[in-house]
């Protein structure tokens, strides 16, 4: 059973990773395309190199480090995963309380973003921890 956590953990880490890597690579390709999913219009050059920088620098970063986390401690990956959909999902609330009702695209990856940070969590607590032989 715990085999089979770890490669669904595994899974789950890899999904996400490649969902970041698909926005990253738009970032880096296409700045204006990652700000027309959010209809913000990208006017000098400095806007869109911290998007290509923002989007795709970092998000690739987090790819990278997720597929080690997921060959290398999967736990952590979990962790991580929790972290990064967590406090994506609390941001959007925030705006809400903040600045107002989402629009559908907001409101769209608000659930989404929750519901992969309450999978990472339920993986995160049914997977134990590896205890490592000397």
């Amino acid at each position: 059973m715990q085999t089979l956590l770890t490669r669904i953990s595994q899974g789950f880490i890899t999904i996400s990773a490649l969902a970041l890597l698909s926005v990253s690579l738009m970032a880096f390709a296409n700045p204006q395309g990652v700000m027309d999913l959010v209809q913000v219009q990208l006017t000098n050059t400095d806007a869109a190199s911290s998007i290509r920088g923002v989007y795709g620098g970092v998000g690739l970063t987090i790819f990278i480090t997720l597929m080690y986390l997921m060959l290398n401690d999967v736990r952590k990956g979990l962790s991580f995963l929790i972290l990064l959909w967590g406090f994506y999902a609390i941001s959007r609330t925030m705006t809400i309380f903040m600045d107002g009702k989402l629009g559908a695209f907001g409101q769209q990856w608000l659930i989404i973003e929750s519901v992969f940070c309450l999978i990472a969590l339920g993986l995160y607590t049914g997977t134990r921890k590896q205890v490592k032989k000397a």
